[in-house]
Order: C-alpha cells, then sequence, then structure tokens
C-alpha cells in the first residue's frame, strides 16, 4: 500500500489534536502519552531526552511555568520510511499561556517522525529548533 501525503496529513492532525489536549492544562503525562516508548526528543530546553521517562521529565520541567499551549503544525512536508512511520518537516506556531496569565508566542522549526505503535500515530523522533539569523559558520 503507498501512502500518500493526504494520509501523513491525516496522522498528523491526530497527533496535533492530542498534544493540545494534553497541553491545554500542561500534563506532562497526557503529553508523554503522545510519544512512543522510546522516543527520542529535543526540544526547547538544553539536553536530549531519551525514552519516555526523560521526556516526562522534560515537560515536567515546564510546570509552574507554562498554563497552558497550543501548537499549529503549519507548512509540513512528508517523506515516508515505510507503510508505518514518515518524517514531517515544517514549522509550529506555539501560543502559550504563562503563569501568571501572560501570552506567549512563538514559531520553530519541526521535524517529526511518526510512527503507529499499538494500533495508533505517535511521535518517535521530536526535534524544534529557532531558525538561525545567520549560518553557524
Amino acid at each position: 500500500m503507498i501512502q500518500t501525503p493526504d494520509d501523513a496529513r491525516r496522522a498528523l492532525a491526530t497527533i496535533e489534536a492530542s498534544w493540545n489536549a494534553a497541553a491545554a492544562h500542561w500534563d506532562a503525562d497526557l503529553l508523554t502519552n503522545v510519544y512512543t516508548s522510546d522516543a527520542l526528543f529535543f526540544g526547547g530546553r538544553p539536553g536530549h531526552s531519551v525514552g519516555a521517562g526523560a521526556i516526562r521529565d522534560y515537560f515536567a520541567s515546564y510546570e509552574g511555568l507554562i498554563e497552558s499551549a497550543a501548537l499549529k503544525l503549519v507548512d509540513q512536508a512528508f517523506v515516508w520510511l515505510a507503510e508505518d512511520c514518515f518524517l514531517a518537516q515544517g514549522y509550529g506556531e506555539f501560543s502559550f499561556v504563562l503563569s501568571g496569565g501572560t501570552l506567549s508566542h512563538s514559531r520553530l522549526r519541526t521535524t517529526l517522525t511518526l510512527a503507529m505503535q499499538g494500533g495508533e500515530w505517535r511521535i518517535r523522533q521530536h526535534h524544534f529548533s529557532t531558525t538561525p539569523e545567520s549560518p553557524p559558520i
């Protein structure tokens, strides 16, 4: 079976909805459930989170700082790696409500590898970063 960009868009929309539902009240456990148990994760803090426990710790490190968040994945391009795995790369537009009700917004480059696990799409690899102002040379 050949997978199409529309198949990838639907799967990514499911992931985005799950992530947003978990981030609506910043729940580290629910956010972690969007990822595979062996996921690799580069987020907005220094360090590399490998596996569900480290990813949960990453999200928990924002408790008390982030009250809620919403993510919109835009301008995504797709490459199918296997029937049950694909790469999505583009941009993520984040809207945050920080402690005290302060609003924040950021736009980051996104690379996600999604894999079917237990009959559900989950994130297996996550790398978000800022866009460099100039080449790092």
